[in-house]
This record gives C-alpha cells, sequence and structure tokens, in this order.
C-alpha cells in the first residue's frame, strides 16, 4: 500500500515526504539517499561555494542516483549577495527539473525557472506569503510553522493553526513543515489539508546526512524544550538548537536595544562551519527545530522514510479507522 497526493503525482515520487534544503547539510550523499527511499530530497545551493561546484554536485548527485531530486535556491538580502543569477544557470543547465526557492521576491528566479520548464516549491512562513507565492506562479508551497528550525517568520503561529489556514486558502498542493519527524505527523498533516511533509532537523539525524556524529547524537539526546529563539529583537527569528552560544545571544538580547553588530561574532556563519567541522556543538549556532523532542534514533534514509510511512497508515487505517462508531440500524418492529 503507498500514500498517494496531490505532492507525489505532480513531482513524481513514491512518497509524500520531502527533505527541504539545509545549510551545510544539503549534500549529495544525503539527497541520493533520500531520493533511492522514494522522497524528494534537495541539494542547498549556497552551501557550494560557486555555482561551477554547484554543478559538479549534482553531477555527484545523479552518479548514485537515477532518482528525481532537485536544488534549493534561498534568496536573502544582503550588501553583497551571492551570484543568484548564475546559481539559477547551474541548476537550469544541470537539467534539474524542481527547485525549493525561499526567501526574498524570488520572482525574476521563479519566472526563470518556469520558462525552462521546472517546477518551483515555494517556502513560505506565512498564509498571506502562500498566496503571494501562488500568484506568482509557483507549482507548490511549502508552508513552515512555528516549531521549525531556522526562520520561522515573525507571525509564531504553530502548525496545527497555520497548516489548515493554509489549506482553506491556497489552492496548489502543500507540504506542512516544521514539527514533523514520525508517522502520525505525516498522517496529521494529511488531515490537517497538506500533501505531504517536508522534514529537515529529523533528516539530519540520519546515518547519511553529511555532520559528525556528536552533532547526531546531541539531537537525539535532547528534548523539545532545547532550542533558543534568537534575532527576536531584531524582527528576523531564528530557531536554533540550545547551547553555549545561543545562550549567549539570548542573554545579550533580554535588554532588547541589541543590535545585530553586538552578536555577529557569535553567530558568524564562519564560526558555525568551523564548530560543525570539529564536531563542536557548544562551539557556534546550529539550526534544528522543536522535532527533536521525537527523535530517539539514528537510522538511515531508507529505514526512516520506510517507518514513517507505515505509521502513518497504520494511523489512518488502524487508529483512526477504528474510532469511527457507525449506528446499529433498529430493526423494524
Amino acid at each position: 500500500m503507498a500514500i498517494k497526493t496531490r505532492f507525489t503525482e505532480m513531482f513524481g515520487v513514491e512518497h509524500p515526504i520531502a527533505q527541504g534544503g539545509m545549510q551545510w547539510v544539503g549534500k549529495a550523499e544525503l539527497v541520493a539517499a533520500v531520493a533511492n527511499a522514494g522522497a524528494l530530497g534537495f541539494i542547498t545551493a549556497l552551501t557550494q561555494p560557486t555555482p561551477e561546484a554547484l554543478a559538479k554536485e549534482i553531477a555527484r548527485t545523479r552518479e548514485v542516483t537515477d532518482k528525481a531530486f532537485g536544488v534549493n535556491l534561498t534568496i536573502l538580502p544582503a550588501i553583497s549577495p551571492p551570484p543568484y543569477a548564475e546559481y539559477r544557470a547551474a541548476i537550469i543547465e544541470s537539467g534539474i527539473k524542481v527547485v525549493e526557492t525561499a526567501g526574498y521576491k524570488p520572482q525574476e528566479h521563479v519566472d526563470e525557472f518556469k520558462r525552462h520548464g521546472i517546477k518551483v516549491i515555494h517556502k513560505c512562513t506565512a498564509v498571506r506569503h502562500a498566496l503571494s507565492a501562488e500568484r506568482m506562479g509557483v507549482d507548490a508551497i511549502s508552508i513552515d510553522g512555528f516549531e521549525c528550525a531556522g526562520h520561522p517568520g515573525e507571525d509564531d503561529i504553530p502548525g496545527l493553526i497555520l497548516i489548515p489556514a493554509a489549506a482553506d486558502k491556497v489552492k496548489i498542493p502543500m507540504l506542512a513543515s516544521g514539527g514533523f519527524g514520525d508517522g502520525r505527523g505525516l498522517a496529521a498533516a494529511l488531515a490537517l489539508g497538506a500533501d505531504g511533509i517536508n522534514m529537515g532537523t529529523r533528516f539530519c539525524v540520519t546515518a547519511e546526512a553529511p555532520i559528525p556524529m556528536s552533532f547526531k547524537a546531541q539531537m537525539v539526546a535532547n528534548d523539545e524544550r532545547q532550542t533558543d529563539l534568537i534575532f527576536r529583537t531584531m524582527h528576523n527569528t531564528a530557531r536554533v538548537m540550545r547551547n553555549a552560544v545561543s545562550r549567549q545571544v539570548v542573554e545579550i538580547e533580554r535588554g532588547g536595544q541589541a543590535k545585530f553588530e553586538d552578536v555577529k561574532d557569535l553567530v558568524a556563519g564562519a564560526r558555525g562551519r568551523d564548530a560543525l567541522e570539529r564536531g563542536d556543538t557548544d562551539g557556534g549556532i546550529w539550526s534544528a527545530g522543536q522535532i527533536q523532542g521525537l527523535i530517539h534514533d539514528i537510522p538511515t534514509v531508507k529505514e526512516l522514510v520506510e517507518r514513517i510511512v507505515a505509521e502513518a497508515e497504520a494511523v489512518i487505517n488502524e487508529r483512526l479507522a477504528r474510532l469511527v462508531v457507525r449506528p446499529v440500524a433498529m430493526a423494524a418492529e
């Protein structure tokens, strides 16, 4: 038995599960494993230092899977932005058929991808943003609840409200993101109106994720309380794994007058990457969601995907079906 949705049909995958773009994690070994497991994985474009390196990473992924996968391109405002047009060209020239966009004003990129027959999933944190993306012409959206790792937006709306609120208004297929990591979550997302789930933190804690075991073990050990919200006072909220550095940032922001310059050295990307490479979980900032509280092991990607689908089927066909009691018709007198 399989779970078929608008998402699986539109993107030609077996299971309604996606692995979204993740800085430093969305690389060939993980993405190929996700594809081979029947889900949809995304290489993170800006993890690669140049557009040429991205093209090589796409080729490296194709060496170990013949199944569909995509590329994430996140557009962020910056004084000296990356060469987005060149990354976009590398994606198109490599023959990628699906892209996950996120961030700031992606219209130019969406238009160009669509001109080349590429399907686009846009990541949003609010219903109004999802509707804007739909008008923009994207094929599907991924809606991020407040539980998610990374940037949940500034509305603080959890998935239990955000997903059905979006489903009530958005007509195109929708993935539910933030707080998903098992079959109960997949069944719940489908019940709330989504067409599948998008997981980040849970895919980090798999055998194939290209990060040190110390980080995976820490996320297994953590419960749902072990995240911090940083950049709150700067209206650029980010949810990260709680550690020594995140606590410092929270303390600096506590007064309400902090500026980015006050925390810049603590949250620097170079510092975080160095800590990751050294396996130092307290050395820098690391994005992680509240789903940590439901992560108890480090399976292979295939084991994880198969388990999630089997659990979801059991929830739908066994537990929920048993709860529906039909009245017995009374015999005619």
